[in-house]
């Protein structure tokens, strides 16, 4: 018998038991994708495109509404943004996922389960497929706790709802969590017994999300994945990093990966942990400065790079970029010009590569390309993997820091 559900909140879309050795030196998961974002012709998908400034925006405003309830407080920017309505190297990939995201693969429970898990800067928790799921679930990796003799049933049930009234549900659970060979015993973990449209086989072909911000967004309020790892000593250095450029991305777990990347890391300090939130020192568009001092997300979970509407038209009317596909957040420049856009991170300007800001046509003007620098209704910058992959990004936990340096 189960349990009934308790808890309400607002999200978006959403090993083996023997002892481990002493803690080691990092190690790296391999990522691996398969882009979807475009047409058979090179165009721009904008349905997909859409579904997925959807689905950050409600996972932000998620995060908002964790912290406010881990907390007590609300996070500085919440009353600034949109509110919720009822509406070792490990390898990633994309799958064929339709939002371009990328994943690796853990192993939970004993004997071990492998899963292709979403791994989220931009949310805390790990959730996945409940054996008792229905058949929202069909296509998944099916966790099951009964399966699994390190697995604790919390004894409690969660409940999400999505804007736009559909939602999911499901159970907490502890198990043991391996990725690469380090383990966190006694995780929490959801085991989701309906998904929403949008994670269902077609629209999410992971198996799962794999959070790692801070707990204070945790919809569990309990420690992350990676947070775990240091607390039970499993690894030297409270560090993971990010490379999702070819032809080996990966996420490295305990440290940076020196094969990587070239040069000294600029750091930048969070500024409210909770998300892996940054000062930006200042934006810059085809030589002009357009922007100094903003807030900006860290977000391996996103796609895209979004900016508050105002600041993103005029860094495009500086550079030739104008609004397309009615306006709605989305803005072109000319295929045969691509301007020149970098961020400042700790006294270190960045460059988008221009193949990462170009997305592709626009169908209904061939001549035209799509930015993938977009206005949205949220109260700051986020940047996702079409900045990242321009770049090799540590998150250090311990020191509340983001760190970012060049591709080797």
């Amino acid at each position: 018998m189960r349990f009934t559900l308790t808890t309400l909140v607002t999200l978006s879309f959403f090993v083996a038991a023997a002892p481990q050795p002493a803690k080691q030196r990092g190690t790296a998961i391999l990522l691996s994708k398969l882009s979807s974002l475009v047409n058979a012709d090179q165009s721009v998908n904008f349905e997909a495109l859409d579904s997925h400034i959807a689905s950050v925006t409600a996972k932000i405003l998620r995060g908002f509404d964790n912290f406010e309830k881990n907390t007590g407080a609300s996070h500085p920017f919440a009353v600034k943004g949109p509110r919720k309505r009822d509406s070792g190297g490990l390898p990633l990939t994309t799958l064929s996922d339709p939002l371009n995201r990328w994943f690796g693969t853990i192993s939970v429970g004993t004997p071990p389960r492998n899963f292709a898990v979403l791994f989220d800067t931009g949310s805390s928790d790990l959730i996945l497929s409940d054996i008792d799921c229905d058949a929202s679930c069909n296509g998944h990796a099916i966790y099951d706790s009964e399966a699994s003799f390190t697995s604790v049933d919390l004894g409690d049930s969660f409940g999400i709802k999505f804007m736009g009234g559909d939602g999911a549900f499901g159970y907490r659970y502890s198990d043991n969590v391996t990725a690469v060979g380090i383990t966190a015993t006694r995780q929490t973990l959801g085991g989701a017994v309906h998904y929403s449209q949008g994670l269902r086989i077609g629209q999410f072909t992971g198996d799962g999300f794999l959070g790692m911000a801070f707990q204070s967004m945790s919809l569990f309020n309990q420690s992350p994945f990676f947070q775990t790892l240091i607390t039970e000593g499993q690894t030297t250095e409270p560090v993971f990093a990010f490379n999702f450029a070819a032809p080996a991305p990966e996420l490295y777990l305990g440290g940076t990966n020196p094969d990587m990347y070239t040069g000294d890391f600029a750091w930048a300090s969070v500024t409210q942990q909770g998300f892996w939130q940054v000062n930006i020192d200042s934006v810059v568009g085809n030589g002009q400065n357009m922007l100094t001092d903003a807030a900006g997300v860290i977000d391996t979970g996103s796609d895209l790079i979004y900016g508050p509407p105002s600041d993103v038209a005029a860094l495009y009317a500086a550079v030739g970029g104008t609004p397309c596909r009615g306006g709605l957040g989305w803005y072109c420049f000319p295929c045969d010009a691509i301007p020149s856009v970098s961020f400042t991170f700790g006294g270190t300007s960045f460059p988008i590569p221009a193949v990462n800001l170009d997305m592709g046509s626009d169908s209904d003007n061939p001549s035209q390309c799509v930015g993938s620098l977009v206005a949205s209704s949220l109260p700051f910058w986020v940047f996702g993997t079409h900045f990242l992959s321009g770049v090799y990004t540590a998150f250090d936990v311990s020191n509340a820091r983001v760190g970012f340096a060049t591709l080797a």
